[in-house]
């Protein structure tokens, strides 16, 4: 699956990013087994804790419409950095928990393409089933 349209769609939201401090834009777009999609773009703070990354926007907008892990069909995260950008730690582990371990995470800067899995970008993680 070529995953265009998915892309698209994440730069597109990366036109909304808000990055004064790091001038990083980012943007995200969870595709949703219906079709249904979410974006989301990074808005930096002065208060660099309090700023929120892409792929946390995107699915957690998910989440909150109903969605869950199981109708998460794949994301999107872009970037115009010079190398393809993965995602941060917070990011990583946000998402080993919020999408299946299998669900494509399809990265770009518009020039690279790497289509990945959280599994992958975040290997022996910490879960839920570690707290029982």
């Amino acid at each position: 699956m070529e995953y265009q349209e998915l892309l698209k769609e994440a730069f597109a939201a990366m036109d909304n990013a808000y990055a004064p401090y790091s001038n990083y834009h980012v943007g995200a777009c969870v595709l949703c087994t219906d079709g249904v999609t979410f974006k989301g773009a990074n808005i930096e703070n002065a208060s660099y804790g309090a700023t929120n990354c892409a792929e946390r926007t995107a699915v957690f907008s998910a989440y909150a419409n109903g969605y869950r892990k199981e109708d998460i069909a794949a994301i999107a995260i872009v970037s115009d950095g010079k190398r393809i950008g993965t995602p941060c730690g917070i990011c990583r582990q946000v998402l080993s928990e919020l999408l299946l371990p299998s669900t494509p995470v399809i990265l770009s800067n518009g020039k690279d393409k790497m289509i990945t899995n959280i599994t992958e970008l975040l290997p022996y993680s910490f879960g839920q089933e570690d707290l029982r």
